[in-house]
């Protein structure tokens, strides 16, 4: 069976036993005679999976009691809209915009209705580093303060929050949620698309604070309020059945390497390993301010951009594959996300090197 290390930013790569564990039960899950895809959400059967994935996802992230942990449907982008709808009760927000999704969060809420306070922005050096968000700048007035934790095109990541006074946070953390530890007391709302660190696409988790529930007017449609999901444990349609037995295999593969905290370490090797040998050499370069690279995106380039498309070639002989950078940036990205090996991220290396050399 071949396998490549695929380095792609979402859809992206599963952990081997995870894949294996849903290979045994595609058919009949636990001799119950049919695949998860075929059951009723409502059956005793998935009532059981989708409680353990909860329970274990809870358990991961210390979420505490008075957080309400959601499984929803329309990827990432539909909190845009629901996170206004729910908590912009005043119809004013901060928002720190640091990329592509956070552009794209700032211009649902505006239709919305919502008045948005770009409070910073590090769109004036492409989005290279993450602005210094002084305490002094949050309005004690605003709905909420809102943030994009990892910028997956650019590979950029906060390691920081300012005080907001007591304005909530709201964070899209698609690709870096259970990468490490955070307090999630820290934050009103968090929210995730499942295709980066959680398991395949079609599953959206939001954990949001319960006081801020409940808050949204009757104009809001049904699907689009938060108590609606709440008040039916994310039951009120059919959820994404398989996308979350999927993640629930996910959370229980990270609980058996130790948590959050020993997944970090392995990222941080990862990332460590990767980011060493770019700062060794001249002949390759990453625009990232150094204090403020992510962990799960590296992006960089060949210092003679012609060589570009010739190393994403090369490497995809060598099953090094989805190395290319976004559009917007170009030259290279490796997503190097928790079921991304460390020997994955050696065999970049040493293809890197050996490029290198090819090409002096």
């Amino acid at each position: 069976m071949k396998r490549v290390y695929n380095f792609s930013a979402g859809p992206s790569v599963l952990p081997l036993k995870v894949l294996e564990d849903a290979q045994t039960d595609l058919v009949s899950y636990k001799n119950a005679g049919m695949s998860v895809m075929e059951m009723s959400h409502r059956s005793a059967d998935y009532s059981i999976i989708i409680n353990e994935a909860k329970a274990d996802f809870k358990e991961l992230l210390n979420i505490p009691d008075n957080y309400e942990v959601l499984f929803l449907q329309g990827g990432a982008s539909t909190q845009f809209s629901m996170v206004p709808m729910n908590i912009g009760l005043k119809g004013k927000a901060q928002y720190v915009n640091t990329g592509v999704w956070s552009k794209k969060a700032i211009a649902e809420a505006n239709k919305m209705g919502i008045d948005v306070d770009v409070i910073a922005s590090s769109a004036d050096k492409t989005f290279s580093y993450i602005p210094k968000i002084d305490d002094s700048m949050i309005d004690t007035d605003a709905d909420y303060f809102f943030i994009t934790s990892n910028n997956t095109i650019f590979g950029t990541s906060f390691s920081t929050l300012p005080d907001t006074k007591g304005v909530p946070v709201v964070a899209d953390m698609s690709s870096d949620i259970l990468s490490k530890p955070i307090n999630v007391e820290d934050y009103g709302i968090i929210f995730a698309g499942a295709q980066k660190n959680m398991g395949p696409a079609g599953l959206t988790v939001v954990i949001v604070r319960k006081d801020l529930i409940g808050k949204a007017s009757d104009s809001v449609p049904t699907m689009m309020n938060y108590s609606t999901h709440a008040d039916n444990d994310s039951m009120f349609n059919t959820p994404p059945t398989y996308s979350i037995y999927m993640a629930g295999l996910v959370f229980k593969w990270l609980k058996e390497l130790g948590g959050l905290k020993a997944i970090q370490k392995i990222n941080e090797e990862k990332a460590a390993i990767l980011y060493d040998y770019l700062d060794s050499t001249e002949f390759y370069t990453t625009p990232v301010v150094k204090d403020d690279r992510s962990l799960m995106n590296v992006t960089f380039v060949c210092a003679n951009v012609e060589l570009n498309d010739g190393f994403v070639k090369g490497a995809k002989e060598k099953d090094l594959v989805n190395l290319k950078g976004h559009r917007l940036v170009g030259g290279m990205r490796a997503s190097i996300y928790n079921a991304m090996p460390i020997d994955g991220v050696k065999a970049l290396v040493d293809y890197m090197k050996e490029f290198e050399k090819a090409n002096k």
